[in-house]
């Protein structure tokens, strides 16, 4: 049996070229507005998906957030339970957004890598299916049909710009530019500081752990990026740039302001690069920015944001 897709073709806009410093027109391609707050749904209802296909009557997932809301998701559409394991620096009202979106939520370790271990023990014990928050080929599938969305309206872009945690996303891209022949259009990795795995693994020149997170932005909190992101710069024109805790905050802000959605810091981190990092940006005509959203987000965090960075 095979089930549409789980998520939106979501709007695609475009910036006034005095939005930001860089001078640009921006792309924002708002996936902040996708059923479950974030483009996590795109990989993760994909892979749900292709396991119920295959026979799969229940799920386990580890997640922050994100991704448990997703495959929270997908498991009430598909009709199995779903169990996300969240690590204990999942805020509370995250926790109780997932359950209420149909999860069953448990807490185990202190952080992401903890969690996942004992989801991915619960799934083996009972012999149901486990979905990873970010690395898998089918999930890179799911993310990628991001950018077919952005070609399929012919707009014109000429770099992406892109939040990366455990680098999912990151990968998606790459993909979606790849099958869209569009291989020479370079991805801007954005990432802050405290929660750049990726940064510290290039500049290492080897796959690194960092000993914690220490950033606002928890969505990002992948102590470890995936083997195979890792290795996308060998493949695929892709620069890795930092921005502050109070950078994103700033740039959630400005967004809020300027399209009335709320996205996490997390988000933020690629919306503050035009601003951040403009005369990057203005190396070029037509950028994207994927404005992945996330859930972890609300009119008082905001404002306690911005009171303790701004």
């Amino acid at each position: 049996m095979a089930f549409a897709p789980l998520h939106l073709d979501t709007p695609l806009v475009r910036t006034a070229s005095d939005y930001s410093a860089s001078g640009k027109p921006l792309w924002l391609k708002l996936d902040a507005l996708q059923p479950s707050g974030s483009f996590k749904l795109r990989g993760v209802g994909r892979l749900c998906q292709h396991e119920v296909e295959n026979g799969a009557r229940e799920i386990f997932c580890a997640s922050g957030g994100n991704a448990g809301i997703a495959a929270a998701y997908a498991g009430r559409a598909l009709g199995v339970p779903v169990t996300i394991v969240v690590p204990e620096t999942t805020a509370a009202d995250v926790r109780q957004t997932i359950a209420a979106t149909g999860a069953n939520v448990l807490v185990n370790g202190a952080v992401f890598d903890e969690a996942n271990a004992h989801a991915v023990e619960l799934a083996r014990s009972r012999k149901a299916s486990y979905v990873h928050p970010f690395d898998h080929p089918l999930l890179w599938d799911g993310h990628a049909t991001l950018i077919d969305e952005v070609v399929a309206r012919g707009a014109e872009f000429d770099c992406v710009v892109t939040s990366v945690g455990g680098g999912g996303l990151l990968a998606g891209i790459v993909a979606g530019l790849k099958r869209n022949g569009l291989s020479d259009v370079p991805v801007i990795a954005v990432e802050t500081e405290g929660a750049a795995s990726l940064h510290e693994s290039l500049k290492a020149n080897k796959r690194i752990t960092l000993p914690a997170i220490t950033s606002i932005a928890t969505s990002l909190g992948a102590r470890q990026v995936a083997q195979h992101v890792f290795d996308l710069p060998k493949r695929h024109p892709i620069e890795s740039v930092l921005v502050s805790d109070a950078d994103a905050v700033a740039a959630c802000l400005k967004f809020a302001d300027a399209q009335r959605i709320l996205v996490e810091p997390a988000c933020g981190a690629a919306l503050a690069v035009a601003d951040v990092h403009a005369g990057l940006l203005a190396r070029f005509d037509n950028p994207l920015i994927e404005v992945c959203g996330g859930i972890g987000v609300s009119l008082e965090k905001l404002r306690l944001w911005k009171e303790k960075f701004l």
